[in-house]
């Protein structure tokens, strides 16, 4: 504020009315301010404290001028209030802890139901219920769960990365297979940057879906594949190898042809318009600009 003495009179440095526009107006001075901004309407003052304190009301608000805290009193309330305001304060701060307990407990259940799906579902439905009947509970509530994160961890396991690598690392010794495999063996003109031929990066949506829906894929793969074998556990076993190394084969093909791709391009020149190298055009535009 530009003043430093007192004014004659109350002035609001909220709504900046005096005491002479409103005299029936209640005035209140809650800080060490002096001059222009020593008094404030109570009023103004209680829509102010509303806006800084934005809901909590036992919030602490200080003059942005002097620094020095309000003094905000309460009327005094009943014993049933009090006892009502404590329960809320107290929901209010148990709240976050039980929502994430539920979510965590959701989340246990789903890997526990999933769990029991993939052991019927690998060992056949009647004899996965047949053996989770006869285990332990305690060790199906610890093991089961223990299965998609076994499974999400096996899938970050990026084991074509390393394939690949080895590949580009001993091309040059791979000339013979050349006729076989597109791009072996051949020396390239450069080079490419570490993850700028399309390497894909890790997805946490991607990893997780593949991770869950691996124990269906590879029981399938396995009906198809492994029919002469009897027991499901054998062929779903069978069928899971058989994907990952189907899958594997096939990512690194694919990875090792975005390298060679990204190692053979070649930037062209730019189309120059014929004439322009002996000044034809650069002619013909100075004589439309004088005419």
């Amino acid at each position: 504020m530009a003043c430093v003495d007192e004014p004659p009179e109350k002035h609001c440095w909220v709504c900046f009315a005096t005491e002479k526009e409103d005299r029936a107006a209640e005035w209140v001075s809650p800080c060490r301010c002096k001059g222009c901004t020593k008094w404030i309407h109570q009023s103004c003052l209680q829509r102010w404290l509303d806006e800084k304190q934005k809901g909590n009301s036992g919030g602490a608000v200080s003059c942005p001028q002097c620094g020095t805290e309000y003094r905000i009193v309460f009327p005094k309330i009943g014993p049933l209030v009090y006892f009502l305001q404590q329960v809320d304060r107290v929901l209010s701060r148990a709240s976050p802890f039980a929502a994430a307990g539920v979510v965590v407990g959701t989340i246990y259940w789903s890997a526990v139901t999933y769990g029991a799906v993939t052991v019927m579902q690998v060992v056949g439905h009647k004899k996965g219920l047949d053996v989770m009947e006869r285990a332990d509970p305690l060790f199906l509530l610890m093991g089961l769960p223990t299965i998609p994160v076994m499974l999400v961890l096996g899938k970050m396991i990026r084991w074509e990365d390393y394939v690949v690598r080895l590949w580009q690392r001993h091309s040059s010794k791979l000339q013979i297979f050349s006729g076989l495999v597109p791009g072996m063996g051949h020396p390239q003109p450069r080079i490419p940057v570490e993850g700028s031929y399309g390497g894909d990066h890790l997805s946490v949506s991607r990893t997780l879906c593949g991770a869950l829906i691996f124990p269906s894929i590879a029981n399938l793969l396995g009906r198809l594949l492994f029919r002469r074998v009897t027991s499901n556990l054998q062929r779903t076993f069978m069928g899971g190898i058989a994907f990952v190394v189907i899958k594997g084969v096939l990512k690194v093909y694919f990875k090792q042809q975005q390298y060679l791709i990204q190692a053979n391009r070649h930037i062209l020149n730019y189309p120059e318009p014929e004439g322009r190298a002996d000044g034809t055009f650069e002619d013909d535009n100075e004589n439309s600009g004088n005419e």
